[in-house]
């Protein structure tokens, strides 16, 4: 098993390139925090990152773990539109505290020490329902993403700002070049959590 994470701030251009490496024939685990921002709005909860970032990223964690967990299980490549590291980014980007569980989790759901980050790209960059920072807080995002995953332990591959398909190119030869790598596992450590 591979997973890979696909990871930067939002509207980079992370869940163009997981539609377009699923048609090239990878498997993809779509992005938990959009899904769960239209289910906590749809029942009108509170636990939405804009306004209880802390629950929300409670929720997101448990699906995160169950979604590493199908993966792993099915065996073979899988990106991830983000994953556990990303929530530790965001709460630190908050200035909220990060419970020790978050760490844990990433030191237990591993991925491949290589992870794929997408650039801030203000040309491309539209609000959404779920998407509601401006371009200058996206930008501070991808920072404390690029901070977060660094300090884990990952090797940090910045795609090119480039079409879809040169992207999905990208992807394919930097794996190529690698040969496949073996699944790592992040640092962790009792300074973090």
């Amino acid at each position: 098993m591979a997973l890979y994470l696909i990871s930067g701030g939002p509207g980079a251009g992370k869940t163009t390139l997981l539609a377009a490496l699923r048609q090239a024939g990878f498997a993809g685990c779509d992005e938990v925090s959009r899904q769960l921002i239209r289910e906590q709005v749809a029942l009108g909860s509170p636990r939405v990152p804009w306004q209880d970032l802390g629950g929300f990223a409670e929720l997101a964690r448990a699906r995160m773990v169950a979604q590493h967990a199908a993966a792993s299980r099915r065996g073979g490549i899988t990106f991830f539109d983000r994953g556990l590291p990303d929530l530790i980014a965001y709460l630190t980007a908050a200035g909220l505290p990060v419970a020790p569980a978050y760490y844990r989790a990433v030191a237990d759901c591993p991925y491949q020490r290589l992870a794929f980050l997408a650039p801030p790209w203000p040309e491309i960059y539209v609000n959404d329902p779920e998407r509601w920072q401006t371009p200058a807080e996206a930008a501070a995002l991808y920072e404390a993403l690029h901070a977060t995953y660094a300090a884990l332990g990952f090797e940090l591959c910045v795609l090119p700002q480039a079409t879809v398909a040169a992207r999905v190119a990208f992807v394919q030869a930097t794996l190529a070049a690698r040969g496949g790598a073996a699944p790592g596992r992040a640092t962790f450590t009792g300074e973090q959590g």
